[in-house]
């Protein structure tokens, strides 16, 4: 195990099983799944702790290869700890250590045995940490190994989802709660109410995320590596951190909190993002497209330009790039564009006055906040859809994997802030370019009664968004409450 540094130890008696602490623990460890759209919230929240609760010592752990990314965006006030990557050849390349850089997502279900291999390197450094051991050690479900080794070093462990509390809740109770006779991926079908949320919340059976309708086949590596090696210790933490905040997301804490042990508690501490409470300040350090002096050049027209980004992991054919680029053309307003794919060619010349198509990173959050922009065509990962509420842009939503659908139901359905492309014939289904324009028309439309509903909406959203970071807001104060009580759960005996 090779480390940046190291801490001196404050002198603290270990606390093992049924041991009572004798002294005030003080260090948080943070240990992301090595994707970006798990990884970046936690250096968030990494950032958070250290700004704001100078008491603590925060250490993050990560590989050799996302070493880089992470030092980039964290203060020298953050410890980075790094564990060699393991080695799976010649199934996973050498220097592939995080989701976003394999060469086909193929690779995952080996992507996710090589992570559980990171057991050992955590143990050697918890073992490293017995004269004085940690606060809490706050992980990513996916590393599900973290609890166990956490519960042997008589620490906490706090466990990190990457969703909100709205599709958290749904996702576990369809798996406890299957509903009967709805077949995944159906689409047309009828909407119906999910047990253990509030009444008004239904779904349909296209919200269903693929990996829940498999839960039950033991055939797929993935859900045989969630059942084996995530499942039992998600729901044995001690508590859980959510990426959200109480305004769109408390009536769901509840619902979460059932499927618990022991009483662990949700803690709304969100939206985690750079700077949270303020407007963001220009990232054109990380912007080597261009696109925030590309905005620059179209502020005489605020609102004017369509945003275009749908993530890093999900993979759109070119047919789907095709009817795209055709509709965000058609609808005549200008756009910005973030496309992953290298090899596509946009069928249609886009002239500079039509919009701009871009490649490489774009710092998100600084183009959603700028006043050029007035529609964020989103593929709504959570991450993106907590972006666009701090920003106050609406949204066409576009989901594609994961719990995406669900969590679009949320954001057009309960916020209010955007409206859904019509796939009309599942998720798999190509969206043609009359469906983008017309989308696009009217959530651009200024005068019109929908798009003056979902501005309005998208407005108090940032409202309450930028209210639940500041001083005495629900996230500020839920974070410093789940400090004190991990401080407190210490003085009584552990058992674990």
């Amino acid at each position: 195990m090779a480390a940046s540094g190291n801490h001196a130890a404050n002198g603290a008696a270990g606390a093992g099983n049924g041991e009572l602490a004798d002294a005030v623990r003080d260090h948080v460890i943070i240990f992301p799944f090595m994707a970006k759209s798990h990884t970046l919230p936690l250096l968030h929240f990494a950032t958070e702790l250290s700004v704001h609760h100078k008491s603590l010592r925060v250490t993050l752990l990560t590989t050799p290869a996302n070493l880089a990314f992470a030092r980039s965006r964290l203060p020298e006030s953050v410890h980075l700890v790094v564990l060699p990557f393991p080695s799976l050849p010649p199934l996973l390349p050498a220097g592939v250590e995080s989701t976003d850089a394999l060469p086909s997502m193929s690779l995952y279900p080996t992507f996710l045995r090589a992570t559980a291999l990171l057991r050992e390197p955590f143990v050697e450094f918890m073992a490293s940490l017995s004269s004085s051991p940690p606060l809490v050690v706050v992980s990513d479900f996916f590393l599900g190994f973290t609890h166990g080794v956490a519960a042997d070093a008589g620490v906490r462990r706090v466990v990190y989802h990457g969703m909100s509390c709205f599709s958290m809740a749904i996702c576990k109770s369809l798996v406890v709660s299957p509903p009967a006779g709805v077949e995944h991926g159906a689409s047309g079908g009828s909407p119906f109410h999910v047990s253990g949320m509030p009444e008004n919340v239904t779904i349909t059976a296209e919200d269903i995320p693929s990996a829940i309708a498999k839960v039950n086949d033991m055939d797929d590596p993935v859900t045989r590596f969630l059942i084996d090696d995530v499942v039992l210790s998600d729901v044995r933490s001690w508590g859980i951190l959510v990426n959200s905040f109480a305004a769109v997301d408390a009536d769901y804490v509840a619902p979460v909190e059932s499927f618990y042990e022991q009483g662990a508690r949700a803690w709304l501490v969100g939206p985690l993002l750079p700077a949270a409470g303020d407007t963001p300040e220009r990232d054109e350090e990380n912007d080597p497209e261009g696109c925030l002096a590309w905005l620059d050049e179209r502020a005489r027209r605020p609102g004017s330009v369509v945003y275009v980004s749908f993530g890093t992991q999900a993979n759109v054919a070119d047919e789907q790039l095709d009817e795209l680029a055709h509709g965000l053309v058609q609808s005549g307003h200008l756009f910005l564009w973030a496309v992953r794919s290298n090899t596509w060619s946009p069928p249609v010349d886009v002239e500079p006055d039509q919009g701009r198509i871009v490649r490489g990173w774009v710092p998100q959050r600084s183009v959603l906040a700028h006043e050029s922009v007035g529609v964020f065509v989103s593929h709504c990962g959570w991450n993106s859809t907590l972006e666009s509420l701090a920003a106050g842009k609406p949204v066409l939503a576009w989901p594609m994997i994961a719990e995406q659908q669900l969590n679009a139901r949320h954001v057009v359905d309960i916020v209010g802030t955007g409206v859904r492309v019509d796939s009309g014939g599942g998720a798999a289904a190509v969206v043609g370019r009359a469906e983008v324009q017309e989308k696009i028309r009217m959530l651009m439309d200024a005068g019109g009664e929908a798009a003056r509903r979902m501005r309005a909406r998208a407005a108090w959203a940032r409202r309450a968004a930028m209210s639940a970071v500041s001083d005495g807001g629900t996230s500020r104060v839920a974070l410093q409450r789940l400090v004190r009580e991990l401080q407190r759960s210490y003085d009584v005996v552990i058992n674990v």
